[in-house]
Order: C-alpha cells, then sequence, then structure tokens
C-alpha cells in the first residue's frame, strides 16, 4: 500500500516526506494508521550515525493511532482499536520470560535491524528499491506502520491519542527508572541530571512516590522552573554552582539516587559523584557511540551502585497503561512537554528539540 513517510537516505541527511511503498501485516503483525508519533533524540543521533540502523530508511518510535488490519494468529487486538507501539521483544528468552522485555536478547535485531526479525524490510521505495523498516518494530514517522501485536497497549477511551505516542519511549524511560529501578522507599532523596522529557518524566514520577526530597539539575532557568511545577523540591542551575556540592548541601548528605538524564560524560561524573554510600547512580541518557567514563574507585567501593537501564525497564503494559492512568487523573501532566508540528515539518521539530525550545515534538500525520 502506498503512504507517506519522511525518509533519511544517509547518515546526516535530511528527513524526506514522500510516497513509499508498505507491505501487508505478516503472522502476529497489526497494521496500524498512525495518528501522531513523538520525535526522540534518539531518532536525531541514529540519523546521525550513533546506532548501526541501515540507511536508507525510515526512523521514528513513538508512534499511537488506531489498527485497521491484523496479520494471522493475531488475537487480543481489534480493528478500530486504539493503541501506543511500544518496544518489540521476542517473548521467548530469558530476559522476557522473566519480565524484562526491555531487555531481550534479540533488542539489538528487533530496534535496529532495519527489518522484521530475520531481516526482511517491509518498506520499499515507488520504484521498487528497499527501504529499511521496523526502526524499534514501528518506523513510525509514516502515515502507517507495521508492528508485532505483543507491541501494543490500548489507550484508554477519551485520552487524545496524538498525545499518547511519547509514553512508548522517552517518558517511560524517564518514569520507569524511578518506578521500576528506584523504586523509592519513604524520604528517599533522588536527584535528577538534565530536565529535558525524560528527566521531567522522572521528576513526575518521582512526586508520585514516597521520595520527599526531589533535586532538578540543569543549566535552564526556564526548565528548572517547570521542574518545581512538576514536581521538583529543589533545583540548582550548574551554569551558576558546582551541582555535587549543592546537592550535598540540600539533602546534609549525598543524595540516595543520581538519575543521570543527558548522556554528556562530564555530568555523568558529577551524577556519580552526588551519591555516597549505599547510594545508586541510574545511567539513562545516550551518550555517542564508543564514549566511556570514569568513577572514584574508592568510594564506588563503599556500597555504591552504578547501574544502566533501558526504557524504563519492566513491561510495556503495565508501565504505558499505569502512565495514561496518572495522566487521566492528572498526576502526570505531560501535555505540558508537547508542541505538535505536522509531518511536513519534521525539520522543523529536530531543530525546536536540538535548540531546547521544545521539549517533546509530537509529529502529526496528515490525512489520507
Amino acid at each position: 500500500m502506498k503512504i507517506r513517510a519522511a525518509v533519511v537516505e544517509h547518515t546526516h541527511g535530511p528527513f524526506v516526506v514522500r510516497d513509499v511503498e508498505l507491505e501487508e501485516p505478516a503472522p502476529g503483525e497489526v497494521l496500524v494508521k498512525v495518528t501522531a508519533t513523538g520525535f526522540c533524540h534518539t531518532d536525531a543521533i541514529t540519523r546521525d550515525g550513533a546506532m548501526p540502523f541501515p540507511l536508507p530508511g525510515v526512523l521514528g518510535h513513538e508512534g499511537a493511532g488506531t489498527v485497521v488490519a491484523v496479520g494471522d494468529g493475531v488475537t487480543g487486538v481489534r480493528e478500530g482499536q486504539a493503541v501506543v507501539i511500544g518496544w518489540p521483544f521476542c517473548g521467548v528468552c530469558r530476559n522476557c520470560l522473566e519480565g524484562e522485555p526491555r531487555y531481550c536478547r534479540s533488542l539489538g535485531e528487533l530496534v535496529a535491524g532495519g527489518g522484521r526479525a530475520g531481516g526482511s524490510s517491509a518498506l520499499h521505495t515507488s520504484t521498487g528499491d528497499p527501504l529499511s523498516s521496523h526502526f524499534f518494530g514501528q518506523s513510525s514517522f509514516a502515515t502507517y506502520a507495521l508492528a508485532s501485536a505483543n507491541a501494543l497497549v490500548p489507550i484508554p477511551d477519551g485520552l487524545p491519542v496524538e498525545l499518547m505516542g511519547p509514553l512508548a519511549c522517552g517518558l517511560a524511560t524517564g518514569a520507569g527508572a524511578v518506578f521500576n529501578t528506584v523504586r523509592p522507599q519513604p524520604g528517599t532523596s533522588i536527584v535528577v541530571y538534565g530536565t529535558g522529557a525524560v528527566g521531567l518524566a522522572a521528576i513526575m514520577a518521582a512526586r508520585n512516590s514516597a521520595a520527599t526530597t526531589v533535586i532538578a539539575v540543569d543549566r535552564h532557568e526556564s526548565r528548572l522552573a517547570l521542574a518545581m511545577e512538576l514536581g521538583a523540591t529543589h533545583t540548582v542551575n550548574a551554569r551558576e554552582n558546582d551541582p555535587v556540592t549543592a546537592v550535598a548541601e540540600i539533602c546534609g548528605a549525598p543524595a540516595d539516587y543520581a538519575l543521570e538524564c543527558t548522556g554528556v560524560i562530564s555530568v555523568v561524573r558529577q551524577a556519580i559523584d552526588s551519591v555516597g554510600m549505599r547510594g545508586t547512580c541510574v545511567l539513562i541518557g545516550g551518550a555517542p557511540a564508543a564514549a566511556e567514563f570514569t568513577a572514584d574507585h574508592l568510594t564506588t567501593l563503599w556500597g555504591k551502585t552504578i547501574v544502566g537501564t533501558l526504557g524504563g525497564s519492566g513491561r510495556s503494559q503495565r508501565l504505558i497503561g499505569a502512565l495514561m492512568d496518572l495522566y487521566s487523573q492528572g498526576r502526570f501532566p505531560f501535555d505540558r512537554l508537547v508542541e505538535y508540528f505536522p509531518l511536513e515539518r519534521i525539520a522543523d521539530a529536530l531543530q525546536a528539540s536540538a535548540g531546547g525550545e521544545v521539549i517533546k515534538p509530537i509529529l502529526v500525520m496528515p490525512p489520507d
């Protein structure tokens, strides 16, 4: 079928919106008419070569829309159902069976292999040349996307479908780091480095937990002011203060947890140094390919934990479903982070995201 999609021809190339051909759903797949898709930092760095997704191809991995067709063997999903397209997973490896499909042993192939499991692409140019598909199992910078049925999360009636897509990755990543990795106990102190979409999602999640000290660290006062409105108890402007010292002064000691959401290596070290004995630094932000960081050996030896997390951990259905419920209850107001752009203005969305003018751009698909 003919669809519209934003195609990247080569590394660092522009997103060019044009007609392409999409195959019918394979067994286990569904066809989703995409309503809107979040633009994520991961899309930008993949275009620039930080992930091994083969080009030319179609990116996009925060899609939401309506199921319009199902492949053979699909159960539990019906045509006409509004869904968020979550991360793909095999469902049979040890990590999937233990309830951690974000760490599926086939994740690399499924998110960046350029096609379905096994390698076949579902996208082609109008002249029949192959385009890489199934980025994060969806390639949703397009009017229609194919996805595995087990990756879909139903959207409750009454919620705005066009808003829900970012829950698939960026917002779930920050919130899930709190809910699934940190799991704050009463009185916990948490410092969040970076108040973009991921960091602000973590702050909103912390507000819905037993943590009593939530510190936002950033270099922009407007972001820090928003962080206070969304749940931070304290802020630190890293342009004006040493954040490690400031965190210790606020907490009266090192923090219990630090969430590093920037991927900037110098900030990673600050986050590690912000927690002390038995404290935990959670690495969330995506650093450039081959980046390395250092930590002080002695203070790490004294019971400190440094742990990475992907996509918020856990299962999409449970985490994304909970975030939708919290949003409907007014407890996770992530609509305050977004600005909408038509698909044809994807270059503007990229620029607004990179420049920091918009926290979470969302691309709205054109009508058929």
